[in-house]
């Protein structure tokens, strides 16, 4: 199918790593989407920091959850357990029980394809334009179900080696060997709580300088990312002031969570919602655009 803006999309949001943001970035994400259509935001995460950061721990703790839906377990639905939010779209909460569904998704007919059966296919393009999954931080039977099910992967990125080499375990053990099986797209490589200045030589620089020089990051790095060599080399000369590229950490953004509510809500005249409204493009059009 043609990425238009048109299309009804589903993204996962995924790193094999935890501390990197990846909620706080998938639930702004589905914040900005929900300015383009309907939007489902699906907690697949069992420590539920989404879930609860949203204001739904009672939820969280709930008899019916999350695991009972893809597994077959009683009578409920999706439809029962999705709740309404006020920020504009609508959350499938994580449950305190989802970690112990790994293992009986392991073992269970298409367990794989579950997430895809019972949420995706019959949301995605009929109650929801676009759903967002906020995935666990390790290998396992949630995060193949997400990949399965969206087929499309943000990959937040914060300074520093152990990012780097969660972003490689995540190709190398999750996004590498599912693409023997289907198509997966990585929209987006997304540099997160960036802090330090970019003209010495700071973790943050290496991070930026690795993924706009990198064959394998070719297209994949967010336009408030981009910096070209030429660029590097004129602000190591004096020649140019350096750009504040990335999500930056954000004091608004730490506490925007603490108040249960989206960035957009807590601080609408905040600075790094322009660049979750661009993530919020990259998801409609299917990639980055130059």
């Amino acid at each position: 199918m043609a990425a238009t803006e048109d299309t009804p999309r589903a993204v996962s949001v995924v790193i094999l790593k935890g501390g990197v943001g990846k909620s706080t970035i998938s639930m702004n994400l589905a914040r900005q989407l929900s300015e383009r259509g309907r939007v489902l935001f699906a907690d697949l995460d069992p420590n539920g920091h989404a879930t609860n950061g949203l204001g739904f721990g009672t939820v969280y703790r709930g008899e019916t959850n999350l695991g009972d839906v893809i597994l077959d377990n009683g009578d409920a639905t999706v439809s029962d357990l999705i709740q309404e939010t006020k920020f504009g779209f609508d959350l499938l909460p994580s449950s305190d029980s989802l970690e112990d569904v790994e293992k009986d998704l392991a073992g269970a007919l298409q367990g794989s394809a579950r997430v895809k059966t019972k949420i995706v296919d019959p949301l995605l393009g009929e109650r929801y334009d676009y759903i967002v999954f906020d995935c666990p931080a390790y290998p396992g039977m949630l995060n193949n179900n997400a990949l399965v099910a969206s087929g499309n992967v943000i990959i937040p990125l914060e300074p520093g080696s152990s990012s780097i080499g969660g972003y490689k375990r995540t190709m190398e053990r999750l996004i590498t060997p599912s693409r023997e099986y289907i198509d997966i797209d990585v929209l987006a490589l997304v540099p997160n709580k960036l802090r330090e200045r970019i003209d010495h030589r700071t973790e943050d620089r290496e991070l930026l300088e690795n993924l706009n020089t990198a064959d394998a990051t070719e297209g994949k790095v967010p336009n408030f990312a981009r910096i070209t060599a030429d660029q590097f080399d004129a602000i190591d000369n004096g020649e140019m002031k350096p750009p504040k590229p990335g999500i930056r950490y954000s004091a608004a953004l730490s506490k925007s969570l603490k108040a249960q509510q989206p960035l957009m809500d807590y601080d609408p005249d905040n600075s790094q919602l322009e660049n979750f409204d661009e993530l919020a493009t990259i998801v409609a059009n299917g990639g980055v655009e130059r």
